[in-house]
């Protein structure tokens, strides 16, 4: 399949939209789930993109920015997952591996930009501290416009220019290297989706929840995983109703004893 002007021009925009956000970290459509989605949609494949989005979205579950390090860059890792298995055939497991080198460019450039945009600080101390609100403004918005220009244009690149590149070394590629790339991309998922629990999900309180949908996951024949999504959301609504049940009790306990000790300042003395 080819991908055409239009298409690579419509992805190459949403990669400008997703990279602002990603900057700001305001919406989280930067998120591979979204990205891979709508990568799919433009493409006019939408089911791809949405099969492509779980794996993605699993596999960078787990890789969140800590300190000054920087995990893989999602929004591209998501557009060529797409882009990959749409344009070379192969399944969105296998793409995903294929994927990481466009990812692991953008990182560096993102890592780039951190630190190039560092000299920008003390002209923005100076307009603030002189109150040139205008000039402050426009030196602050610099990073992100060139930011997103920046996604756009490589996107663009990656997904229309270097389109027939890119198939054809796929199509080179030995038998054993593509199902080595299968391989990783089927591990990948499994691995993201460990560091999440990992890092902040495997608590002592929440490991019930964890075996609950293990076993129910694992021993419940369900056509879909939705059965335990709801079995999911229906622990939540008990576990925040418990808790803001809790709350209300000790802000109740909390107000009888402020009222009891206020009526024992009686005037005797006591």
């Amino acid at each position: 399949m080819q991908v055409t002007l239009i298409q690579g021009l419509l992805i190459g925009l949403f990669a400008l939209i997703a990279g602002i956000d990603f900057w700001l970290e305001g919406l989280y459509i930067f998120r591979p789930m979204i990205v891979c989605t709508v990568t799919g949609a433009i493409l006019g494949n939408l089911t791809l993109g949405i099969i492509a989005g779980g794996l993605t979205e699993l596999a960078f579950a787990g890789l969140t920015p800590v300190g000054g390090t920087q995990p893989p860059n999602p929004i591209m890792a998501g557009i060529m997952t797409v882009v990959l298995a749409y344009t070379t055939g192969k399944t969105p497991s296998t793409a995903i591996g294929l994927a990481l080198p466009f990812s692991i460019l953008m990182q560096y450039i993102i890592l780039f930009y951190y630190s190039a945009f560092s000299v920008l600080t003390k002209k923005l101390d100076a307009y603030a501290a002189n109150v040139e609100t205008k000039k402050f403004t426009r030196l602050a918005l610099l990073p992100t416009v060139l930011v997103a220009l920046t996604y756009g244009v490589i996107a663009f690149l990656c997904v229309y220019g270097a389109q027939e590149p890119m198939k054809a070394l796929v199509n080179s590629m030995p038998v054993w290297l593509s199902h080595g790339f299968e391989i990783a991309g089927n591990i990948l998922p499994a691995v993201g989706f460990g560091l999440l629990l990992k890092k902040s999900m495997l608590k002592a309180e929440y490991v019930p929840y964890l075996l609950l949908g293990f076993t129910a996951a694992c021993f419940i024949k369900f056509g879909n995983l939705m059965p335990v999504a709801v079995i999911g959301i229906s622990l939540a609504f008990i576990e925040f109703y418990h808790n803001k049940k809790q709350t209300d009790n000790e802000k109740k306990l909390k107000s009888m004893i402020e009222s009891a000790s206020g009526n024992g300042d009686d005037g005797d003395g006591i």
